[in-house]
């Protein structure tokens, strides 16, 4: 399949625009991440309809814990990532490609939407896995034909994206689960080998599109668990995006490059707390902890949704998603 955003050069040389890497490869080279590929000055995406992985998830488990709670979702994935974080968890098939990872599945985008819709309780499809972005084509395709039938579709996305192809994502793309690793560009650099200043413009251009969004933080002790700098970033994602944006805290534990300790518990709680002052939906993942997995009415402060593990209770919302107590709006998407 011939990839989308991108430019011939001389030389049968192509530039990839998909995201802010830009690679430029000569004929039989492949980008960043290892799945599009020049073929004879085409670039090609070779994990299309590659699939690696295809199950039924609860939303949360995305995480989303403000769209749609209590349903599922059919989750796909393909290989590859624009991003060589050192604690990946998911590098059997992030930090790979086509060729060498020998348990693909090949699936039509109708096959997908089908399964989606026989499924009772599902709303729709979530890309994720790896990183959707480089699967481009086959989620548009996939997410365009579930569109047509009703289904909602979830992307579940490092924000390494540039503006043009993140404009045409937002047409198909209901709602966007954004990791948002660090606050410093060193981090993004040295820990992940991008930059940290497309993924803060990704995530504004995501809220000025009106699409849902919520946001989840890897706290990985002594990288990025500062606690002056989370309150820079929790400041800036209440000003810059809303004080209503969701964001899941999430612990840390040893994986692929990376053998730093688990995050401690303290240290989640800790950072819960700041979090808690300038945002009104903070959540704790990755944690067996009461701490931090409940939704509270910003209005009145009950209690609206009760969770245990995906287990997901709403009796404190109406059937519109607004506080039984005191009518206050808390799920727009319910």
């Amino acid at each position: 399949m011939e990839a989308q955003y991108y430019t011939k050069l001389d030389d049968n040389k192509v530039q990839c625009t998909l995201c802010p890497h830009n690679c430029v490869l000569k004929e039989g080279q492949s980008g960043i991440c290892k799945v599009r590929v020049n073929h004879k000055g085409e670039l090609i995406a070779e994990n299309y309809g590659k699939i690696s992985g295809y199950h039924f998830d609860p939303i949360e488990k995305k995480p989303l814990y403000h769209f749609y709670p209590g349903k599922d979702i059919l989750s796909i994935g393909s290989v590859g990532c624009n991003l060589h974080c050192r604690f990946c968890q998911n590098h059997e098939i992030a930090q790979t490609g086509v060729h060498h990872y020998p348990y693909l599945k090949e699936l039509l985008p109708g096959a997908i939407v089908n399964a989606a819709l026989r499924q009772e309780n599902s709303i729709g499809i979530a890309y994720t896995y790896n990183e959707p972005l480089i699967f481009f084509e086959f989620m548009k395709d996939v997410a365009l034909n579930a569109k047509q039938n009703g289904l909602k579709n979830v992307m579940v996305t490092n924000g390494f994206i540039k503006p043009e192809p993140l404009e045409s994502l937002v047409e198909f793309i209901d709602a966007f689960s954004v990791d948002l690793k660090a606050f410093t560009d060193d981090f993004y650099k040295i820990i992940t080998s991008s930059k940290l200043n497309p993924v803060l413009e990704s995530l504004k251009n995501i809220k000025k599109s009106g699409k849902f969004l919520e946001i989840t933080n890897l706290v990985i002790p002594t990288l990025n668990d500062d606690k002056k700098k989370f309150e820079d970033m929790v400041k800036w994602i209440s000003e810059e995006l809303g004080k209503d944006t969701v964001l899941h805290i999430s612990r840390y534990h040893p994986m692929y490059k990376m053998s730093i300790e688990s995050t401690a518990p303290d240290t989640l709680f800790s950072l819960f707390e700041i979090a808690n002052k300038y945002l009104d939906f903070v959540y704790l993942g990755n944690l067996h902890s009461a701490k931090g997995q409940n939704t509270y009415c910003p209005g009145c402060k009950k209690m609206v949704i009760e969770r245990s593990g995906y287990y997901t209770k709403t009796n404190g919302l109406d059937e519109n998603g607004d506080c039984i107590y005191c009518k206050t709006k808390v799920i727009e998407h319910f």
